[in-house]
């Protein structure tokens, strides 16, 4: 798969396909600078296995965006690693593991096809700039205030039904 690179300095560009993969400039969508995120409070708390989750969310789009973003933190109390295999959402008609990392001063993002990791006694938080979730097709744009609902596949714990607050553009 061609993965599509971006610059700090670049605004909301419009969306690149390589593939079937959408790749666009997530610094803009996320309205945030590198270094200085936070996961915000709230959502709710779900477990199924060893696996504890919380603090999801998903941001409002912009105008003319084609996809969202979500995030969230996975905890796991067990002693074996687990995967977070997959993603479903009755919103999108698909939603894929992504991650964006700084590779020679260039932000890149990529779909993560064999899932992400979540080492046993560890916490893995996909957060703005790093691992998130990419709503693909997303069927109504999301606003403010709506409720994202999304079904988590993880390869030892099974599935888990959780859902995402819709926080602003900024992640507020």
């Amino acid at each position: 798969m061609k993965i599509r690179t971006f610059g700090f300095a670049a605004l909301l560009c419009s969306a690149a396909f390589a593939g079937s993969a959408i790749a666009q400039d997530h610094q803009t969508m996320q309205g945030m600078k590198m270094g200085s995120m936070t996961m915000p409070a709230g959502g709710e708390v779900v477990g199924v296995g060893d696996l504890e989750i919380s603090g999801g969310f998903a941001k409002a789009m912009l105008p003319g965006q084609p996809v969202g973003g979500g995030f969230l933190t996975v905890k796991n109390k067990g002693s074996s690693d687990d995967r977070l295999v997959s993603v479903t959402s009755p919103n999108a008609d698909e939603v894929q593991l992504h991650e964006m990392a700084m590779t020679d001063n260039v932000m890149k993002m990529r779909e993560l096809k064999d899932g992400i990791a979540v080492p046993a006694g560890q916490t893995v938080t996909l957060a703005p700039g790093g691992l998130h979730l990419m709503f693909q097709k997303v069927k109504t744009p999301f606003k403010q205030g709506d409720k994202v609902p999304v079904t988590l596949s993880f390869e030892k714990a099974g599935k888990v039904d959780l859902v995402l607050n819709v926080l602003s553009a900024q992640g507020k």
